[in-house]
């Protein structure tokens, strides 16, 4: 009887522990689409609001905002009112956010809409990140969150070749508003099937009483910040390119169509999702995290050379670079782990969203300087819009040797956790 009631608690376990990943993942979905989309629909836009590409930059960028304002107090919730309700919430918002991004008017209310959807998925990567600390041992830690990267890349890599298309059948509004309605949807799934631990209750050592004390020790540990650097140089120069520059890039720089230039975004987010998991694997496997972090931040700046050296035409070199991006960018996402492990197991929410809030600080600056550079660029240098582009490009290359420098300063957790170590 104890045996059969055991594997009947074993299988409930199971089940709730893979319930609340596939709906993180649907959630991180979600979260990636809106991050990449502006890219593909970049030519309506500018046509339906009447803009240039500073302003378009600045549309783009108004998701990072608000994602980078929200990261520390989405941990603080994941930490304190746990992942099941901040997702729940999160997506309720990202569903109206959405629906009102079709519906808009003009600049002023696509701009707030789309920040409200930014600010809706805020919480997904903090809160499934959670999820994933208190359903899967440390050691596996790593390879479920890569597992999971693959979702989010997959909905990145819808909004670009496949939206491109899509909005040729189908006006871009009608995608946002469809959006919106399964957000909404998923938002209810998420509070019916998702617990936030096996003890169905996230852990309250960080309980509301203390949670200020627990987010201070939290950023007063040093080895916290390089993670953060990491993401600054690597993930916000990769977030701007994929999620909006590469196809105006391309369009303009290499007289692709904005379908085909979608299709080298798809193929770098393609290869991303093949190398997402498989270094999570690697890491996990080997028992490190800094070196392959330096190795693959050092081969991804170099991929930004390879963009930049593009002949005319480019169809097989830009495959290449598009290949080489994905296969090389995803050392950074090791950086989540690292967090977690050199601070309180039970600050892992507030940790791991101080390293990422890195990538979108950056995104946000970056998305609308780019766009400066471009507008600026256009008039400035020989060549027009085609060297005007380059110039942006380059931008995002000098950025991310940031992300190098910030790697050789990680501490190297051999996959497990070090803060109680280093406390003692």
């Amino acid at each position: 009887m104890r045996t059969d009631e055991s594997d009947v608690h074993g299988r409930q376990l199971a089940w709730w522990r893979w319930s609340a990943f596939a709906l993180g993942c649907c959630a991180f979905f979600i979260s990636f689409f809106h991050r990449v989309s502006t890219g593909a629909i970049a030519a309506d836009l500018q046509h339906e609001f009447a803009i240039g590409a500073a302003a378009l930059g600045t549309l783009g960028a108004t998701y990072f905002y608000v994602y980078a304002v929200m990261q520390v107090p989405a941990g603080v919730l994941a930490d304190t009112l746990g992942p099941r309700v901040t997702l729940t919430i999160g997506m309720v918002i990202a569903g109206v956010g959405s629906i009102a991004y079709g519906l808009a008017e003009s600049f002023t209310m696509a701009a707030i809409a789309r920040t409200l959807a930014g600010l809706g998925v805020s919480g997904v990567f903090v809160c499934t990140l959670k999820l994933h600390s208190n359903w899967f041992h440390e050691r596996r830690f790593a390879t479920a969150v890569g597992a999971a990267n693959v979702s989010g890349i997959i909905g990145a890599l819808a909004a670009t070749a496949p939206l491109a298309w899509l909005i040729t059948v189908v006006s871009w509004r009608s995608v946002f508003i469809t959006l919106g309605a399964v957000s909404l949807l998923l938002a209810v799934a998420i509070w019916f099937f998702v617990r936030n631990s096996p003890r169905a209750a996230a852990p309250r050592v960080a309980h509301p009483g203390n949670w200020r004390r627990a987010l201070a020790q939290v950023a007063a540990n040093p080895a916290t910040w390089p993670p953060f650097w990491v993401n600054v140089g690597i993930s916000g120069s990769y977030m701007t390119f994929i999620g909006l520059w590469a196809v105006p890039f391309l369009t303009h720089a290499h007289g692709m169509s904005p379908v085909e230039a979608a299709r080298y975004t798809a193929l770098t987010l393609i290869a991303f999702a093949c190398g997402a998991p498989a270094m999570g694997w690697l890491s996990d496997r080997l028992h490190v995290r800094r070196p392959l972090v330096i190795a693959f931040a050092i081969a991804y700046t170099l991929t930004g050379l390879v963009w930049l050296a593009l002949p005319m035409p480019s169809t097989t070199a830009a495959m290449f670079a598009a290949l080489l991006t994905g296969l090389a960018v995803p050392g950074f996402t090791l950086t989540w782990s690292i967090a977690k492990e050199v601070n309180p197991p039970q600050s892992a929410g507030m940790a791991i969203a101080i390293a990422n809030i890195g990538g979108f600080v950056a995104s946000g600056v970056l998305q609308p300087l780019v766009g400066w550079v471009v507008d600026s660029g256009a008039f400035l240098v020989a060549g027009g819009s085609a060297q005007a582009y380059r110039l942006g490009i380059a931008v995002l290359v000098a950025w991310s040797l940031i992300g190098i420098i910030a790697a050789c300063r990680l501490t190297e957790t051999r996959c497990r956790n070090v803060w109680r170590a280093a406390a003692g």
